[in-house]
């Protein structure tokens, strides 16, 4: 401690020193003239190598990093090409974010997702079977094991329902449970058949199924009594018809089936009963009689009007098309925005070796290798596979039904209701907004604090009313201020829910502002988005 020099000077570091290399004898650097240290360092680092060949190499790695920040430094002021490491990074981002550009090169066939639905038991699985069958996407052996197995079981006329309900539960016991996914192809078109259970248990599903057909299948029972059932209060065919419609269907077809039954045997006045009754409650609900609506009569277990008309004399007083010459010729053509941004529903996710999502293109175009971005939670995927209706390709336009294999995410973290979207133009998502609502069947009031379940595309979320805002007079459409909306009102009023979601004015992007409120089983008002608060 006393041969310490408590007085010295403290140590300031030389920067201009040469790098130190072990085993060579120590020069003194020569004075320099000290505004420009940068070049010298540059010299010195270039040329300091060169000197050193014999020495190991260990030393001259070591040597690089010492005068690497002030080299950077410098090296960014004088000359503009040094930062690569940058320009790498940024110009496969100008690329990733460009959307992919439609092209028309002739393969592809016009898309429409078509959606049975219907009363419970009234056919809906068996005319998609037959569909199958008569357009030659199911083989006739395949059919006929079907109906070995179905007599076996004592469920005879079952058998080409089997071609749509393909688990054990829902072949036990009759009953449609998810939506059913089959394809077939016309001379035009390309469909796809989304069978919709008719149970009132499995209204969710049916709902995620009718948000992806642009059109509807009502399928009515024509046999004495079942039509009845179906149709009164508590019946599924007055809430599948309504909300085909809130899910922006604009046309629907009713097959009026079961024509061939002993109790109807093909009588025309069944079926104008049918018609008369269903008209009014469909113009009810919006559909234009003259424009949005088709009836045909058919039968789904002999195919009669499916797809060619019946030999003998049953309903010859029919004069119009059968369902796949209208499906397929006067069906007008459907408006899709192929380079609009990127927006792509996810129905269902699986993990089979990565993650793929089940969805429908709501706009845009995606090739094989795209980045896009899955809202809410802003998460970057790459599309590494894309399928059309179980068939590879390497592009899908806006209308198809997908399957997308993502890289960079993992399949808990996808929900049903998430929206796949362009980087460049991402869906908003909110928490609280404000809606105009429709309160179809409701016994109380509904007042701030009354909380219930939002179906808007795939999503349901839980939500609670803030408030109401203003009630609207139907006729007039004059608002008045209210605290409260009872049955068969319309109003303003703000949702709040618990997490965020994505949703859209209505005005921006229909698909992604209609949406569903249900309490209790039942579905209790329908609405659209005006404005998302925050």
């Amino acid at each position: 401690m006393s041969n310490w020099n408590v007085n010295a000077n403290s140590f300031v570091p030389n920067v201009n020193a040469p790098v130190f290399v072990p085993g060579q004898p120590y020069t003194p650097p020569a004075p320099q003239p000290a505004p420009e240290p940068a070049e010298d360092w540059e010299t010195q680092a270039d040329t300091s190598p060169q000197e050193e060949q014999p020495a190991p190499p260990a030393p001259i790695e070591e040597a690089a990093p010492a005068p690497e920040a002030p080299a950077l430094e410098a090296a960014a002021a004088p000359q503009k090409k040094e930062p690569t490491p940058e320009e790498d990074v940024i110009a496969p981002l100008a690329k990733k974010f460009q959307r992919t550009v439609y092209v028309e090169d002739g393969t592809h066939k016009e898309h429409i997702n078509i959606v049975f639905v219907g009363h419970v038991d009234a056919g809906k699985s068996t005319i998609g079977g037959q569909l199958m069958f008569l357009t030659g996407m199911v083989d006739k052996r395949t059919l006929e094991k079907y109906e070995r197995e179905a007599k076996e079981k004592g469920r005879e006329s079952w058998y080409l329902s089997w071609c749509m309900d393909t688990n054990d539960e829902e072949r036990e016991k009759g009953k449609t449970v998810e939506v059913g996914r089959a394809y077939f192809e016309t001379e035009k078109r390309h469909f796809t058949i989304l069978d919709a259970p008719g149970h009132k248990s499995f209204v969710p599903n049916m709902i995620a199924g009718a948000t992806q057909a642009d059109l509807a299948v009502l399928v009515i029972s024509a046999r004495r009594g079942e039509f009845e059932t179906g149709f009164d209060r508590g019946g599924q065919t007055r809430e599948h018809s309504m909300l085909v419609k809130t899910a922006g269907v604009k046309h629907l077809v009713i097959l009026v089936n079961k024509m061939d039954d002993p109790t109807v045997k093909w009588e025309e006045e069944r079926f104008k009963e049918i018609e008369g009754k269903l008209t009014p409650y469909l113009r009810k609900l919006g559909f234009n009689p003259k424009t949005d609506l088709t009836y045909i009569p058919c039968s789904g277990l002999t195919g009669s009007f499916i797809k060619d008309r019946p030999s003998a004399s049953d309903g010859s007083w029919y004069t119009g098309p059968c369902f796949i010459e209208f499906i397929d010729v006067l069906l007008p053509s459907y408006k899709r925005d192929f380079n609009g941004p990127v927006r792509c529903i996810v129905c269902e996710k699986y993990s089979e070796m990565g993650t793929v999502i089940i969805g429908k293109m709501e706009s845009g175009c995606v090739q094989k290798g795209d980045t896009l971005v899955v809202m809410p939670n802003k998460h970057p995927v790459q599309v590494l596979q894309i399928w059309a209706d179980d068939v590879e390709t390497e592009r899908v336009v806006a209308g198809d039904n997908i399957k997308f294999k993502l890289k960079g995410i993992e399949e808990s973290e996808l929900q049903a209701g998430f929206i796949i979207c362009s980087p460049d133009s991402l869906a908003k998502t909110g928490r609280v907004f404000d809606a105009e609502v429709l309160v179809l069947e409701h016994k109380s009031i509904i007042a701030s604090g009354y909380s219930c379940v939002l179906h808007i595309q795939s999503a349901v979320e839980e939500v609670t009313v803030r408030g109401v805002i203003a009630t609207i007079d139907k006729k007039t459409g004059e608002k008045k201020r209210a605290k409260f909306v009872k049955q068969d009102e319309k109003c303003i009023m703000r949702l709040e829910s618990v997490e965020a979601f994505v949703l859209e004015p209505f005005k921006e992007y229909p698909y992604l502002g209609r949406f569903t409120l249900r309490d209790e089983g039942k579905t209790i008002a329908i609405g659209k988005v005006l404005k998302v608060i925050e």
